[in-house]
């Protein structure tokens, strides 16, 4: 059985710079480089690609597709590197680097392989973000207080992608949607500063990785071989299932109100109004990280999930009334409320089944594997119903979906707050 010593660093109050508030601005200026160019590629390749190479709604849906699985499979990798390192915030730069690498160079590269191996790296690298933050946020400030600091980590980082969704609204209205290359760019800058700012000696890393040690314990903490956590957990098999249909249902909802708005109102406009849509959404995140910072250990973890999964479906009802595009927009802040509630309850719930395991970062890396494989097919799913039935029964179909995932939660999960793991 692995072993590993109890590292009992400084406390955070002790560091130069305060981590929680680098904490802060990290997941500030990260938002918008930890998941890639997001619907913003969608657009590029069917708008910008598409009148001289041919791209359309499938060809873009396989590049997603294809950067999902490659994303998906480094996902435990992933986990199981944060769970060993001790120089967290380091991977987080190197991540961040290699993900606005790959994006800046769509500029440049312009066959589909092309396109698919910088979209490929990105997400391979883009999976070690999630689970980097929040073991440096457990290692950082501990169990007792890691719900109350995801819901802000949470929501700093919806603050940012409100920022930086507005900038790229505005400068594509004025430069066209390849500026959104350079922003992420300048963010990326911004976020190895904040990253810096954060000492790795003041994170636990036996915390880190959710083992439960004395600050006097003088033996080794003791982690579970890893296999065993993913397998043996039904409720974290469960939980990766209930993730799977989120984001099956969830991840191609914005790529297809991106598409067609560029189908509609054009190119430029649509990049504009894609961006409204991440404001509106973000905007509707932030509350609803604090809040479920702030609620989750006193009303439970079930009813707030079940919630999302009701949202999710609604929301894909909804953008079947009516192709305005601002009745689009304001249906796309209901994204808020789901995913708002999902990214803060994620971290929290594994954190809820893996207490005194060691494996963490893992059993994080694992879920979001399921999650991702939920992703990645959404986006092929969504493209091909698109381009043989049309966006209403694309969209109708993923509420289906959510439909089953919220019934398959509200029966089979168990409440998570409080259990030992």
């Amino acid at each position: 059985m692995a072993t590993l010593a109890p590292t009992r660093p400084a406390p955070p109050e002790a560091a130069p710079h305060p981590p929680g508030r680098a904490l802060d601005a990290l997941n500030f200026f990260l938002a918008d480089v930890r998941d890639g160019l997001g619907p913003y590629l969608a657009i590029y390749l069917v708008a910008v690609r598409g009148p001289t190479h041919g791209w359309n709604e499938s060809t873009a849906g396989l590049v997603l597709t294809i950067a999902g699985i490659v994303g998906l499979l480094a996902q435990t990798p992933a986990g199981w590197l944060i769970d060993r390192s001790t120089r967290k915030p380091a991977i987080v730069i190197a991540a961040a680097l290699v993900v606005t690498l790959g994006s800046v160079s769509l500029s440049f590269v312009h066959g589909f392989g092309a396109v698919v191996v910088t979209q490929s790296l990105a997400a391979a690298a883009g999976a070690l973000f999630a689970p980097a933050i929040a073991a440096i946020t457990l290692g950082l400030f501990g169990a007792r207080a890691f719900s109350a600091r995801v819901g802000r980590n949470e929501a700093f980082n919806h603050a940012g992608n409100a920022v930086s969704a507005a900038l790229a609204g505005v400068l594509a209205w004025r430069f066209g949607p390849v500026v959104v290359f350079y922003l992420m760019a300048g963010l990326t800058v911004a976020s190895v500063f904040a990253a810096l700012r954060i000492d790795s000696r003041h994170i636990d890393d036996a915390v880190a990785r959710g083992l439960d040690c004395a600050p006097d314990a003088a033996t080794a903490c003791e982690a579970a071989p890893g296999w065993r956590v993913l397998l043996e957990q039904k409720a974290l098999l469960l939980f990766a299932v209930l993730a799977f249909l989120f984001h099956l249902a969830n991840a191609a909802m914005l790529t297809s109100v991106s598409q067609l708005l560029a189908r509609t109102v054009g190119k430029d406009q649509a990049t504009s109004l894609t961006a409204a849509c991440i404001v509106a959404a973000q905007l509707v995140m932030v509350p609803m990280a604090l809040l479920v910072g702030r609620k989750a250990d006193a009303w439970g973890r079930k009813p707030l999930f079940v919630a999302a999964f009701a949202v999710l479906a609604a929301r894909g009802a909804l953008y079947t009334v009516s192709n305005d595009p601002w009745w689009l927009v304001a249906v796309q802040a209901l994204d808020g409320v789901g995913a708002g509630i999902f990214g803060a309850l994620f971290p929290i719930v594994i954190a809820d089944l893996t207490r005194g395991s060691g494996r963490f970062n893992v059993a994080q890396g694992a879920v979001a594997t399921a999650q991702g494989l939920g992703a990645a097919l959404s986006a092929t799913l969504a493209g091909t119903i698109i381009v043989g039935a049309g966006y209403a029964p694309t969209f109708l179909t993923l509420a289906a979906i959510a439909g089953g995932g919220l019934a398959l939660y509200a029966v089979a999960m168990p409440e998570t707050r409080d259990r030992t793991g």
